[in-house]
């Protein structure tokens, strides 16, 4: 039987110490890179993919916003058509933020837009339609979200590019940029177009 010196024994302990000490540097180091890796692959964290992409969209039978000139948003407001779909409401500052570039593609000829107004008061949101431009063809009211759920609605605003079939094409998170749209949008379009 051999006896281990007591010397060897706080050699192990001091060993078992100063592994455990590095443990929480390995942890942060290992994160970082799977971070600075996301980082560095260039996707864009706006376009999350959605199970409901190549799906039927979710009906939509949604009141009409009170005191809107536009009609209530129903299957029948986009069937045939090319069709986006934005959630937004008053209350969300990215809204604000994208709304210029939601004006400039609802004069696209090629596309319908529409609007769901998601967990808002009706007078805000005719007052931020009133001062920012209605740029809908049709608007549905949201008041307890349903509908959103419905869609899969991670934030707003949230924006949907339906074909004229019902079958969800494309999904952006977040607000529209300029380049969103050149990159993301309006190939997905293209392509929807050109699957005519």
């Amino acid at each position: 039987m051999s006896v281990t010196p007591e010397t060897e024994k706080p050699a192990r302990g001091g060993r078992l110490r100063y592994a455990l000490a590095l443990l929480p540097l390995v942890v942060f180091v290992a994160v970082a890179i799977i971070f600075f890796r996301q980082l560095e692959s260039g996707k864009n964290i706006s376009e999350i993919p959605s199970a409901l992409i190549g799906t039927k969209a979710p009906t939509l039978a949604l009141p009409g916003l009170e005191g809107a000139t536009v009609p209530a948003l129903t299957d029948a407001a986009i069937r045939g058509k090319l069709t986006l779909v934005n959630v937004f409401a008053s209350w969300c500052v990215p809204c604000r933020q994208e709304h210029p570039l939601l004006k400039e593609l609802a004069r696209d000829p090629r596309i319908t837009l529409v609007g769901i107004n998601y967990k808002d008061r009706s007078e805000n949101a005719l007052r931020f339609l009133g001062e920012l431009g209605n740029p809908y063809a049709a608007i549905g009211v949201d008041p307890n979200g349903k509908a959103a759920i419905d869609w899969g609605v991670y934030g707003i605003p949230e924006t949907y590019l339906v074909a004229p079939d019902g079958t969800i094409l494309y999904k952006r998170v977040g607000p529209f940029d300029a380049q969103g749209i050149e990159t993301g949008l309006m190939p997905a379009i293209e392509k929807a177009l050109a699957a005519k």
